[in-house]
């Protein structure tokens, strides 16, 4: 056990150094450079650079013989400083969303196998539902985290429901991947997702993904309503507030990549 341990720890440095190698390099590095440089033999060392083109972390110089940093690790970069800064930014924006339809608000991201309030405004009707900040709530019941779901890839999706058991937390919730699936494919293609009473009796959700630079959701916009309140006109003005909200989000992603750019030339 202990020596698969240190196995995995020595190939996960090997990696590390090859990247911190290529970053350093104001040009590409050869083969034998970086077995010799990083004391990886030569047999160790090919399949690990094809895995890493493969997947665009390096990629082949100009010269067809050296290596060179890919542009995945500079994409995770950008897309992790996206998801912290809109995380910052999201109240703004809920705002706007709130004083447009009158309902909570709430921009919601990933954490773990679930949806966490990251940012919420309360709506302005005395019935009215209150979001807590920290807030936890599962992917599968609620219209911000199956937004968030139905945009994930394939195999993201097949690991989670793999990974999760689909619990009913209401009479409304539902439980079997097969009407899930159904549900998600419609999110697809309308981009918008509803919750309804799936996770708070009473409640009705309205969300929509609010997708990164390489089309991973890093979050999600939602309004909590009522169900007393809640009608098909409601609906329709909460999803064109969604909407423009999400835009007005994907601009301020065009602004930090703009810079996140200009500063890695």
């Amino acid at each position: 056990m202990a020596t698969e341990q240190n196995s995995q720890v020595k190939s996960a440095d090997r990696v590390l150094d090859l990247f911190e190698l290529l970053l350093r390099a104001n040009r590409g590095v050869s083969h034998s450079n970086i077995a010799d440089r990083l004391g990886i033999p030569k047999s160790s060392l090919t399949p690990l650079l094809r895995n890493m083109v493969t997947r665009g972390y390096v990629m082949i110089g100009p010269d067809g013989r050296s290596y060179q940093m890919g542009p995945q690790l500079l994409n995770l970069v950008r897309v992790g400083r996206v998801a912290s800064d809109i995380a910052k930014e999201a109240t703004s924006f809920l705002l706007q969303a709130t004083r447009d339809v009158g309902e909570t608000s709430a921009f919601n991201q990933l954490r773990d196998d679930e949806q966490e309030v990251v940012a919420t405004v309360t709506g302005r009707h005395r019935l009215t539902t209150f979001m807590k900040i920290g807030e936890v709530a599962p992917l599968y019941a609620t219209s911000g985290g199956k937004a968030m779901l139905a945009h994930m890839p394939q195999d993201y999706r097949d690991a989670y429901f793999k990974r999760v058991k689909l619990r009913a937390a209401t009479e409304a919730t539902l439980v079997t991947q097969a009407s899930l699936e159904k549900q998600l494919c419609e999110i697809r293609e309308t981009g918008i997702a509803y919750s309804f009473e799936e996770w708070t009796p009473g409640i009705v959700g309205v969300g929509m993904a609010v997708l990164g630079p390489d089309d991973f959701p890093i979050g999600s916009v939602n309004f909590a309503i009522p169900a007393s309140r809640f009608n098909d006109e409601l609906g329709q003005d909460a999803a064109r507030a969604l909407k423009r909200c999400v835009s007005d989000m994907r601009r301020l992603f065009d602004d930090i990549g703009s810079g996140f750019s200009k500063r890695s030339d």
